[in-house]
């Protein structure tokens, strides 16, 4: 079995009478991109400046390519770090700031020569070597950040939320370019951020966390798909969040929420009596209600009106009411995708067992 790059075993850590973190445990694997995402104050950026050794644990073990540097200094640490601020140093060119740290190793001038160049054409900055800082945008100083971080080759690179000083389109595109950086040179990367499609677009693994624990694990797809927690539905994306009594139907769920009947993939656990489940908003179908059908009561399908009709370019969301329940229903809006409703039609919702994703703890959300 392969040897975790970074290893975090039972760490805590407190501020004060504050517990920041509380036994947290992760297992890094070699050459993933894994994002550690959550809203402020849930522990993520303590848990990165642990695994760099800015803040020391109050307990437990960081152990990185196999070696335990608990207690080791930054500076001794095999990790690349690129912070919010980049902490570029403006009296030096671009090429000097990628070389620094080959510097101060007294490298030979040749040796870190031909290595900062080729980490300037890696982050597609070769022609830029003799630029001032104040010369780059924003997007080109956090390449700069990116090669010097990369100087050392170091096997982690830790990456605290570097891209929210940037506008939303250059975001976008580094997003992009920093995924793909990260699979051309095959280390791992530990990125913090708040952002939920940016860990989304980017991460082989998103580590959720709240309130200095990790409450869910996963590729983007299955903490997306199946909420662990109602934290985790209503942080990542947007969710219709239903409750109801539960029975089991052969090897389904079928949660009795009101007027509304669901049925999920998979059957509650034994003796529970309640449930909580999540609709994502693009997995309900909508359309036209035909004076044919009936009120009856249908597993996943339901009358309902719609509220509000709400175009947003590629797709159109709308608030629907459907007996008790409002319900946060979106479509692709481009031709052929379905008819388009407005503020007082009634309308026909209906969506597969699969789209009812089960929530095991309720207890915070």
């Amino acid at each position: 079995m392969t040897e975790p790059a970074v290893s975090v075993q039972g760490v805590s850590k407190r501020f004060g009478t504050t517990k920041a973190l509380s036994g947290v445990s992760l297992d890094v694997a070699p050459g993933r991109f894994v994002s550690l995402l959550g809203p402020s104050g849930c522990g993520k950026t303590t848990l990165m400046r642990i695994i760099a050794g800015l803040d020391r644990q109050s307990e437990g073990k960081v152990v990185i390519d196999g070696q335990n540097l608990s207690r080791t200094p930054p500076h001794r640490r095999p990790v690349g770090l690129v912070f919010q601020r980049y902490a570029l140093f403006p009296h030096m060119t671009v090429a000097q700031n990628v070389g620094f740290a080959l510097s101060l190793r007294g490298l030979d001038r040749k040796v870190a020569g031909d290595r900062v160049q080729e980490l300037l054409d890696l982050v597609r900055l070769g022609d830029f070597a003799e630029r001032s800082i104040d010369q780059l945008s924003g997007g080109q100083a956090q390449r700069v950040a990116l090669a010097r971080a990369l100087a050392d080759s170091p096997p982690v690179l830790l990456l605290d939320e570097p891209m929210s000083a940037l506008d939303l389109k250059l975001r976008q595109a580094m997003q992009l370019e920093l995924r793909q950086l990260q699979r051309r040179i095959g280390a791992t990367f530990l990125f913090v951020t708040h952002d939920q499609d940016e860990a989304m677009v980017m991460s082989d693994e998103i580590v959720l966390m709240q309130n200095g624990v990790i409450v869910q694990r996963g590729t983007p797809e299955e903490v997306y798909s199946r909420p662990k927690t109602l934290f985790s539905a209503r942080f990542l994306g947007e969710a219709n969040i239903l409750s109801g009594s539960v029975r089991t139907e052969g090897q389904k769920a079928v949660i009795q929420a009101g007027s509304l009947l669901l049925r999920s993939d998979g059957a509650p656990p034994v003796g529970q009596e309640t449930r909580w489940a999540c609709i994502r908003p693009e997995a309900i179908g909508i359309e036209a209600q035909t004076e044919a059908e009936t009120d009856t009561i249908q597993p996943n399908s339901v009358r309902a009106q719609v509220r509000e009709a709400i175009f947003q370019g590629a797709f159109r969301r709308y608030l629907v009411q459907a007996g008790e329940h409002s319900l946060m229903v979106q479509q692709p809006s481009v031709p052929g995708a379905g008819q388009a409703f407005s503020a007082g039609d009634v309308v026909r919702l209906s969506w597969p067992d699969s789209a009812v994703a089960q929530i095991e703890d309720g207890a915070n959300g």
